[in-house]
């Protein structure tokens, strides 16, 4: 007697077979997966560091934090800032570029560390573009003239004149050779045709100390620097650099308005991270910067300092750097302005 086996059954054991090779070989590929290949840890899991490349208490110092811890609240983590000053801002900079590449490490940049520095430093230390990721901006800066309250000048017109009148005998403080402040001044030197003598400093808050006192004589100041010492009359607003009037001091005309006519300088600040971080964190850190730029009480408290906001993509700071180095190396050949 022959019996024939039904073929169903036969079908159901090799599918069966098959299935578990597969997932044996599966569960293989799984334990091949390299450990750095596992989802990382949500960013951010601990404090961030904020290197701030200037002395503790001058302008770029006080925006820097204005907007940084706001922004921490939007990342969950607190961010710790560290300021590393010296030469012009490019010692925390070249700090900053070596520090790991994880996003636990922001670097405040500036138009001087970003731009001037290296067009008027031979070595800075490190290269803006090559050495940074652009993480996003953070305002636009209009810097003020202020003269020591005794100065016998009431205008800007009348203070060209007395430098003019007497060449040489002037003094104008700066936050230190190649900052925004010296090359400012530099500028206005080269374009009104004066003879003022240089002092460099340590920083702006330094500069300003010695303007309120009376050892040097004016100061071309960024204006989260300047305008509160002069909202307290320790010294004299003659003008602001910008093309326009700023919002929180109409009154007060531009060096354009008032002889020099198409003078227009301004400063700025971004948020830089090391070359390489990835671009999730770079995405959630500028997320968290544009929301606390957004904010109305943050948004007033820099417009009464003289910045405006001036938020935007990561992309759009890489453009606004690239422009930045060729309108700010320009500036340093016209105005002969060197490192001494």
């Amino acid at each position: 007697m022959h019996f024939r086996l039904h073929p169903l059954p036969l079908r159901l054991a090799r599918f069966a077979a098959i299935g578990r090779v597969a997932l044996g070989a599966a569960l293989m590929l799984s334990l091949a997966v390299p450990a750095h290949a596992q989802p990382a840890a949500a960013y951010p899991d601990k404090p961030i560091k904020l290197i701030v490349p200037f002395p503790a208490g001058g302008g770029g110092d006080t925006l820097a934090r204005l907007v940084m811890l706001r922004a921490a609240r939007e990342l969950g983590q607190p961010i710790v800032v560290e300021n590393l000053g010296g030469a012009g801002g490019n010692v925390g900079s070249a700090t900053a570029a070596r520090a790991a590449a994880d996003g636990y490490t922001l670097l405040y940049g500036t138009n001087g560390t970003h731009a001037i520095n290296h067009a008027i430093y031979k070595s800075p230390g490190f290269d803006p573009q090559r050495d940074f990721e652009p993480v996003g901006q953070l305002t636009r800066i209009a810097a003020m003239v202020v003269v020591r309250p005794t100065l016998p000048v009431s205008s800007m017109a009348e203070l060209t004149q007395l430098l003019k009148a007497s060449p040489g005998k002037y003094t104008f403080g700066s936050a230190g050779n190649g900052t925004t402040s010296h090359l400012a001044a530099e500028i206005y030197k080269s374009r009104a045709g004066l003879a003022v003598v240089h002092i460099p400093y340590r920083g702006g808050a330094q500069a300003m100390t010695d303007l309120i006192g009376g050892q040097v004589d004016m100061m071309i100041e960024v204006m989260p620097n300047a305008a509160p010492q002069a909202r307290g009359a320790r010294v004299k607003p003659l003008a602001v650099t910008t093309a326009r009037r700023v919002a929180g001091w109409p009154d007060l005309p531009t060096i354009a308005e008032s002889g020099l006519k198409g003078f227009d300088v301004s400063a700025w600040d971004a948020i830089f991270v090391p070359a390489g971080t990835p671009r999730p964190i770079v995405s959630q850190l500028n997320a968290a910067i544009n929301k606390a730029l957004a904010d109305p009480e943050l948004r007033s408290q820099l417009q009464s300092r003289g910045a405006e906001v001036a938020s935007g993509t990561p992309e759009e700071l890489a453009r606004h750097v690239a422009a930045s180095m060729a309108l700010w190396g320009d500036a340093v050949k016209r105005s002969g302005a060197a490192v001494d």
